[in-house]
This record gives structure tokens, C-alpha cells and sequence, in this order.
């Protein structure tokens, strides 16, 4: 190649057969580094990131845990109970404590259940039970205590306390100093409550103050 060169050429760039052959290494270098760089900023797929499903809430151990049920249903918070005297025809008379909110049916159980040939017709086995009521199974309707007249002279005497647990609206709105509408309270916080545990309950009760509660508490029972 040097030798087809013009010999002024040859003369003036001094061309060495060493300087072209450094030259044809740069150029082989520079391409060769340059179809590198080409290569690697070529576009290339990415893969997305796989989803991680945010990890279940623990469940607290307290919702685990079974809810034992009381005889007579839910029983109250607190566990709260009452005390009643079973007596008449069942296996094992006496004073019975049970859940707030039991029944009938669960002193007959608690007092051993009825004797064999009792006639229950007349017991209502599924009533809510207040706090010091007694139960009696297969014994007579004890007489009523003797009239109590109410203060004031009106609408005459009647007969002993009036049952806040059974007395109905009309019964309730004979009582001194109690309207329709305070008797509608006391049934509505009567069936709220499942019945009245205590006559002092009877202050719970909206528009009843502690001077018509005073004149009140010797007229009913629970």
C-alpha cells in the first residue's frame, strides 16, 4: 500500500508501515466500542413486578372464643343475677339464684323440675322473672292482700300493691298522679328491661321524680 502511494505523500506523512497498522487498531477499537454502545441502549422488555396481597388482619382471640349462653338467653353484662323462691310441687323447694333474665321454666329446672302428675296449665313457663318473686307450682291462687286505698279519694280503693311486671296501661293510669302517658313509659321501660327487678327501678323511669316515686312505691311491687 505504501508503495502506490505518491512518493511526495510518502515523503511529507512520513507513512510507516508500524503507524498504519497503530491506526487500523484505534479505528478496529473505536468501532468495535461504538457497536457496543449501540447494543446496550437498544430497547429491551422489562418484566412488571409481581403483586404481594397485603397480608390478613390477625383476628383478636376474644372473637375466637365460643359465648356461653345463659338458660334464659343472653345473659346481661356483669353477670348480674337474681334471687327467687321456687316452692310448691317440684323435687327441690327453695330460694333459687339465677341469671339476670331467666325464666320461668329455668327455676323449675334449677328446683330440680315438677313432680310427675302436676298440673302446670295455669304456668306460664316462658314469663321473665324479677328479682324476689316466688314461684309456686301446682298450688291454689293465694288470696289477695286486703284493699289499700290510694291517697286522694279518687277512684276508690284497690285491690293490695299493683304488679308492675303484669298490670296493664289502664292499671297503670289509675294510680295517683300517672297519665296515659306516663303509664305508656312504664310499660315501654317494662318490656326494654324484661320486667321490674325492684320498685326502685321505678325511678328509671322518664317523668317519674323522686316526690311522685315517694307517693308511688307503697302502691305497686315489682
Amino acid at each position: 500500500m505504501r508503495e502506490r502511494l505518491p512518493v511526495w505523500f510518502q515523503a511529507r506523512c512520513g507513512v510507516e508501515p508500524r503507524t498504519v497498522g497503530a491506526v487500523a487498531i484505534v479505528l478496529v477499537v473505536a468501532v468495535g466500542f461504538a457497536g457496543q454502545q449501540y447494543w446496550s441502549a437498544r430497547p429491551q422488555p422489562v418484566t412488571a413486578p409481581a403483586v404481594i396481597a397485603p397480608a390478613p388482619a390477625p383476628v383478636p382471640v376474644s372473637a375466637l372464643a365460643p359465648v356461653a349462653a345463659s338458660p334464659g338467653g343472653p345473659a346481661p353484662p356483669g353477670g348480674a343475677r337474681i334471687v327467687v323462691d321456687v316452692g310448691g310441687k317440684v323435687r327441690e323447694p327453695g330460694v333459687r339464684r339465677l341469671p339476670a333474665g331467666s325464666r320461668v321454666e329455668d327455676a323449675l329446672a334449677a328446683a330440680g323440675g315438677v313432680r310427675p302428675g302436676t298440673d302446670t296449665t295455669g304456668l306460664n313457663r316462658a314469663r321473665v322473672l324479677v328479682d324476689g318473686e316466688q314461684v309456686l307450682v301446682g298450688v291454689p291462687a293465694q288470696p289477695q292482700p286486703p284493699a289499700l286505698a290510694l291517697p286522694g279519694g279518687g277512684g276508690g280503693p284497690t285491690a293490695g300493691p299493683l304488679s308492675l311486671g303484669s298490670a296493664t296501661v289502664e292499671q297503670l293510669d289509675g294510680l295517683p298522679g300517672v297519665g296515659p302517658v306516663l303509664a305508656r313509659h312504664i310499660v315501654d321501660f317494662r318490656t326494654a328491661r324484661g320486667g321490674f327487678r325492684s320498685v326502685e327501678e321505678l325511678r328509671q323511669v322518664n317523668g317519674i321524680g323522686e316526690r311522685r316515686f315517694a307517693d308511688l312505691r307503697r302502691l305497686v311491687r315489682p
